[in-house]
């Protein structure tokens, strides 16, 4: 299937490894132009190294990177010295530590919404009138499943995140709409990444049981018996800021292998 973007310029976030590179390629390889963005210059710049060099990537489609905190005034500004307008964003920031709510203190709750829910809305802010201006635009926020099912070691990461989903269903059924701008939300259940292995980690020092005893039972739990790959998350990434999902906004959509009981 033609998604119908190639030539169309992307930001990706947190882009230098694991879900965040996963969309990047995917993008990349519909012919798209990203802009990736993560803290560590060294990892990012060999992840620009390996985008450029993916045998899929059509040859007019380039990658430029920005080595920065996009969670900070300064990040995004960065990024935006680079290039100022997008058609399509995709948001990503690294989840919050996991951990007792009785331990978290106000510092902790603020970076976390600052993290997993301003920084997003800052990012749409500086990007949708511009989108909406030509007509096209897309903004992908990965998010988590958490917001669907929340994790109880995950407790800021819960907040923030559903803080983004409430003001998402707004904005998203806004007049932008009407001018081609759709913004939706990526919920990942548990993806092969060190995100999970980090939070795994979490559960495994919570009771006691090796970190692999965790993950086989957590792998066990979902109904696909396997955790995601980057890959095929990068791909629905991909389908969210086609051509083809123009008539999706405001949507929560769930990739967690089946692991979400509810009907709704």
């Amino acid at each position: 299937m033609d998604m119908g973007i190639a030539g169309k310029w992307a930001l990706v976030c947190g882009a230098s490894k694991g879900l965040g590179l996963g969309c990047a390629q995917a993008l990349l390889r519909e012919g798209v132009n990203v802009l990736i963005v993560a803290r560590d210059a060294e990892a990012l710049q060999q992840s620009a190294a390996r985008l450029m060099a993916d045998s899929a990537r059509p040859a007019a489609a380039s990658v430029q990177f920005v080595a920065a905190d996009i969670t900070t005034t300064e990040g995004r500004a960065a990024v935006f010295a680079v290039r100022k307008d997008f058609d399509m964003v995709v948001t990503n920031a690294g989840g919050p530590p996991t951990g007792d709510f009785r331990d978290w203190d106000r510092e902790a709750w603020i970076k976390a919404v600052d993290a997993n829910m301003l920084t997003p809305i800052e990012l749409i802010k500086a990007t949708v009138d511009g989108m909406a201006a030509r007509g096209f635009g897309r903004i992908v926020n990965i998010t988590s499943s958490a917001v669907k099912a929340p994790i109880d070691i995950l407790g800021l990461s819960n907040g923030a995140r559903s803080g983004l989903t409430g003001f998402v269903a707004g904005v998203a059924r806004s007049r932008l709409a009407a001018q081609g701008v759709t913004i939706n939300n990526l919920l990942p259940g548990a993806f092969d990444t060190d995100r999970l292995k980090g939070t795994m980690k979490g559960a495994a020092d919570k009771t006691g049981q090796s970190l692999e005893a965790v993950m086989d039972a957590r792998r066990k739990n979902i109904p696909a018996q396997r955790f995601g790959t980057p890959e095929e998350f990068g791909a629905i990434c991909a389908f969210l800021c086609s051509v083809h999902a123009g008539y999706m906004t405001g949507q929560n959509v769930l990739a967690d292998g089946g692991a979400f009981p509810g009907t709704f």
